[in-house]
């Protein structure tokens, strides 16, 4: 076994313990630290807590025999000392607001140190974060939102600079400038932070407040759970989210960022209520995560219209992989706002279960000529009652716009500003099995096609019983089950060692793929 310290503190570690497995290791192992049983663990990625500051461990790794499967060692990190929020004044008794004693501890807090929350219900409306702190939610520690409204800062929009020759922008909804409340967690312009732990931070939305009538705007768009906007240097491990109020973590226009060994979960029917969605940032490593939620696992974005023209900042150099995700509608989706563009995105070593699609492209005409994706890979990936595998779309009907003629046509318009593109896009070494609609749905646009889509060592199998639906949400397109592939306007498609089959193993011909996709 090969194992990788993925990040660390002065109280945790979340190490990768590469046996072969997805997500989950080929068998259970027991860690033990400095001779000392520690924890059992069944996946990739686990993290390890309680540890003491500037402390060299040997961690060593047996199977359930007891036999040697590998070993690490490591130093925690240096911590000058430990502020506890209930020194601070907070309560943690489920009843009274905590927020000023936590934002008190965590302002007050040194460089190199702890903001500690122990056991305790606290609740709380948005916290701000501070560079160069290190906040724990420790074991039976649940931070739990308040859903007043009036109890929430807002953001606004875009705010003119003095010489009116630049802006500041602040609040922001699906991709455009917009007020929105502060998130439940929310750093603005932060770096060196750590949020991690064993505790919970519960957004406590429901039908009755924050998702209900959820696409209007009522005093500010809904809050995310986490939100950080022009930060660099954040990592967070091992925290569960739930119940979040719209998109869980959403970090904008930040770069270094590290996302490990967390669980967000969301029930099936909230709206909008996206796991991670990184929109315009750099240098994102995503791992061990597992997704049950309502909306996209992961999407990727760059901003809606405005945003991706003017700032030109594409999602870029992002790593996803041993991470599990469950009933959502897309594992990991990229778009539709990504008028900025995506790149050098990959997806690995990942379970995808009961979801709508594994990889969901989200594109139209009008996201315009920097709305560039390309070098987009997803390999060694394992699908389970995927409705549809792989699906690009560049006729999305989003917007007010989105059923126009215009966006919706199959006919050539003229390449201009506001025509998007796809480059390449490669999926090898994957496994599907239980689908239901259809293997692929590749549709491009006619006067700028996908330049190429490479599939190598795939292998699609139906359910006994597949559903019938929609594999891509256009206009023109009908439910259908047991489809192959389908690709229109691909300049090149190559398939090499691709099997689709029925349930009884039957093969299911690749339909709609015209010659000259063929050659």
């Amino acid at each position: 076994m090969e194992i990788e310290l993925l990040t660390k503190t002065a109280r945790s570690a979340t190490l990768k313990l590469a046996d072969g497995g997805i997500y989950n290791t080929k068998k259970p192992y027991r860690l033990a630290l400095n001779g000392e049983a520690v924890k059992e663990t069944d996946t990739v990625v686990t993290s390890l807590f309680g540890l003491k500051p500037d402390t060299e461990y040997a961690l060593s790794v047996t199977d359930a025999q007891g036999a040697e499967a590998g070993s690490f060692t490591f130093r925690t990190d240096y911590e000058f000392v430990t502020l506890n929020v209930k020194d601070f004044g907070a309560k943690g008794d489920g009843e009274s607001d905590d927020t000023k004693y936590i934002q008190a501890a965590i302002m007050a807090c040194p460089k190199d140190s702890r903001v500690l929350i122990p056991a305790g219900t606290y609740r709380i409306t948005s916290l701000f974060l501070k560079s160069h702190v290190r906040i724990e939610v420790a074991a039976g520690a649940e931070l739990l939102a308040i859903t007043d409204r009036q109890e929430f800062p807002k953001f606004p929009a875009l705010i003119e600079s003095y010489d009116e020759t630049d802006e500041y922008y602040l609040g922001t909804w699906e991709g455009n400038p917009l007020p929105m409340f502060a998130a439940i967690i929310t750093g603005i312009g932060v770096e060196d932070v750590v949020l991690y732990g064993e505790g919970c931070i519960n957004g406590n939305a429901s039908a009755d407040n924050w998702w209900k009538d959820p696409k209007v705007m009522n005093i500010a768009f809904r809050p995310r759970m986490f939100f950080i906007n022009h930060c660099e240097d954040i990592v967070l491990q091992g925290v569960k989210f739930c119940n979040s109020p719209s998109w869980t973590l959403h970090p904008f226009f930040s770069k270094k960022l590290g996302f490990y060994d967390l669980k967000i979960e969301n029930p099936s029917v909230s709206p909008n209520t996206d796991g991670l969605d990184p929109e315009s940032c750099k240098d994102v490593e995503i791992a061990g995560i597992r997704f049950s939620l309502g909306d996209d696992c992961i999407a990727v974005k760059s901003g809606k219209i405005y945003m991706g023209r003017k700032h030109k900042t594409p999602s870029e150099n992002i790593h996803i992989y041993q991470c599990l995700m469950q009933d959502g509608h897309g594992a990991v989706t990229i778009g539709s706002e990504m008028a900025g563009g995506v790149k050098n995105l990959t997806v690995e070593e990942c379970l995808f279960s009961n979801t709508d699609r594994g990889l969901r492209i989200k594109t139209r005409r009008g996201r315009g000529e920097d709305a560039v994706l390309d070098k987009i890979t997803f390999r060694g990936i394992n699908m389970d009652h995927v409705m549809t595998p792989f699906v690009v779309n560049c006729f999305y009907f989003c917007d007010p716009d989105g059923k126009t003629e215009y966006v919706q046509s199959r006919e050539k318009c003229p390449v201009d500003h506001r025509t998007p593109y796809i480059k390449r896009l490669c999926f090898e070494d994957i496994d599907a099995k239980n689908c239901h609609v259809a293997a692929a749905y590749f549709d491009g646009l006619p006067e700028q096609k996908i330049e190429e889509i490479r599939m190598k060592n795939i292998r699609v199998s139906y359910a006994k019983d597949p559903k019938c639906d929609v594999p891509a949400m256009s206009a023109g397109v009908e439910a259908c089950s047991l489809k192959g592939i389908y690709a229109s306007n691909v300049k090149r498609l190559l398939l090499e060692n691709v099997e689709v089959t029925g349930a009884a193993g039957d093969p299911i011909i690749a339909v709609g793929v015209d010659e000259m996709q063929q050659n």
